[in-house]
C-alpha cells in the first residue's frame, strides 16, 4: 500500500476529531488491515532490573532516583525460560526482555543475553528485546540469535524530550532504531503520555514513527505511571479519553502497525480499554507486572478477552521465524540448562519444554 506523508497539523487535526467520530474513522482503518477480534498477547519481563545511570524523569529504575524498586542481576537460561513457559500458558506469543542498561556493551552479560535470545526462540515465542542504545553490529547478533524485534521508544517529540531525559539525544534513539532495522529486525517504537507534554508533542511524536521507512511493525502507546520518588511522581493519571485518541490517531496515521496498548492498564476500565481496541489497538501486555509497574491479573485479561469475544493471535503470525545460528555454551552453562526441572519430571530437550509449555496452555482457556 502507498504510505501517505503525513504532516503536523493534518495529524493535529485527526487528533482532534470529535471523539465518536475518531474511533468510528479508526475502527474502519484497523479493519482493512487487521483480523477485529485478534490481539497480540505479549509478556515484558525485566531480566536486569535497576541501577541505570540515565535520568529518564519517568524511570524508576534510574540509579539517582529513590524508589522503592527490586533490584537483580541478569537472569539465568533457566529462570528465563520458566517465565516464557509461564508466559505461553497465559496466552502470550511474544516474550519482551528489558534490561536496565543505557546502551549494551560488548561483554559477558550481552553473550548471555544472545543465549537468553535463543532460549526463548527455540520455545516457537517472538523474541523481543529493549537493552538501550545498540550498535550495528550488535543488533546483528542479536538478530542471528534469533531476536525478532527490538523495542526503543520515542517515548515523546524531540522538543519534549529534553524536558524528561538529558543523558541522551533523540538522535540516539534514532539512531539506535536504524541500527535494528540495518539488521533485519521489526522494529517496536512509541511513546508515553501524561508526562506534561502537549497535544502538538505527542503529534510530533507520531509524526516521526510514520516517516520512518519502513514504518514500525508496532507502537506501543503507554499511559505514565508515577512513580514515587521520581520527578513525574505528582503527574495526575491521563484520562481514558486521551488514550483512545492517541490510540485511534495511530491507528489512522500508521495503519498496519499493530498499536500496543501498554502501561497504565490498572487505572482503566473494561470499557475504556475496550474503546482502546475498538479504535485500533491489537496488542497488549500481560502480567502483573511491566518491568517494575503494575498490571493487570492474566485473569482479568482472559475474562475481558472472553467477554468481548477476543482471542490470542499465534506466534509469528506477521512475519517468519527467525533461524537462529548457534551460539555456545561453557561447560558450566550446559550443566546448569540440563539442570532445570519441574517436580517429578526432568526435561532434558528442547522438544520437552514445549510440550510442558503446550500442557500448561491447555490449563487455560481464553
Amino acid at each position: 500500500m502507498e504510505i501517505k506523508n503525513w504532516s503536523l497539523a493534518e495529524i493535529v487535526e485527526v487528533y482532534n476529531t470529535p471523539l465518536l467520530e475518531l474511533v468510528y474513522r479508526a475502527a474502519s482503518v484497523h479493519r482493512q488491515h487487521h483480523d477485529p477480534n485478534t490481539v497480540q498477547i505479549s509478556t515484558l519481563l525485566s531480566i536486569k532490573t535497576g541501577g541505570c545511570p540515565e535520568d529518564c524523569a519517568y524511570c524508576p529504575q534510574a540509579a539517582r532516583y529513590h524508589t522503592d524498586i527490586e533490584t537483580n542481576d541478569l537472569m539465568t537460561e533457566d529462570q528465563v525460560r520458566k517465565a516464557a513457559i509461564n508466559a505461553q500458558a497465559g496466552g502470550s506469543s511474544r516474550l519482551c526482555m528489558g534490561a536496565a542498561w543505557r546502551n549494551v556493551k560488548n561483554d559477558d552479560e550481552f553473550e548471555q543475553v544472545l543465549r537468553l535470545v535463543k532460549t526463548v526462540n527455540e520455545l516457537d515465542m517472538e523474541v523481543c528485546c529493549t537493552l538501550g542504545m545498540l550498535t550495528e553490529s550488535q543488533a546483528q547478533r542479536l538478530a542471528e540469535a534469533g531476536l525478532y524485534a527490538y523495542n526503543h521508544n520515542l517515548d515523546s517529540s524531540e522538543e519534549f524530550y529534553k524536558e524528561i531525559i538529558s543523558t541522551r539525544g533523540y538522535e540516539d534513539r534514532l539512531q539506535t532504531l536504524e541500527n535494528a532495522r540495518k539488521a533485519k529486525l521489526t522494529l517496536c517504537s512509541g511513546g508515553i503520555i501524561g508526562m506534561g507534554e502537549s497535544v502538538e508533542d505527542r503529534c510530533k511524536m507520531l509524526k516521526t514513527l510514520a516517516s520512518l521507512r519502513p514504518q514500525p511493525e508496532s507502537v506501543p502507546i503507554n499511559a505514565l505511571v508515577a512513580v514515587e520518588g521520581t520527578p513525574l511522581e505528582d503527574q495526575e493519571t491521563v484520562p481514558i479519553w486521551d488514550m483512545i485518541r492517541m490510540v485511534a490517531t495511530t491507528r489512522i496515521v500508521i495503519p498496519t502497525t499493530t498499536v500496543r496498548l501498554s502501561a497504565g492498564r490498572t487505572s482503566m476500565s473494561a470499557e475504556g480499554q475496550a474503546l482502546c481496541f475498538m479504535a485500533g489497538a491489537s496488542s497488549i501486555f500481560a502480567g502483573n507486572k511491566l518491568l517494575t509497574t503494575p498490571n493487570p491479573d492474566v485473569h482479568e485479561d482472559m475474562e475481558l478477552f472472553n467477554l468481548l469475544g477476543l482471542k490470542p493471535q499465534a506466534a509469528f503470525a506477521k512475519g517468519e521465524k527467525p533461524t537462529a545460528k548457534k551460539v555456545e555454551l561453557s561447560e558450566v552453562e550446559k550443566a546448569e540448562r540440563i539442570k532445570w526441572s519441574r517436580p517429578k519430571h526432568k526435561i532434558d530437550t528442547n522438544e520437552e519444554y514445549k510440550s510442558l509449555a503446550k500442557e500448561k496452555r491447555s490449563e487455560v482457556k481464553l
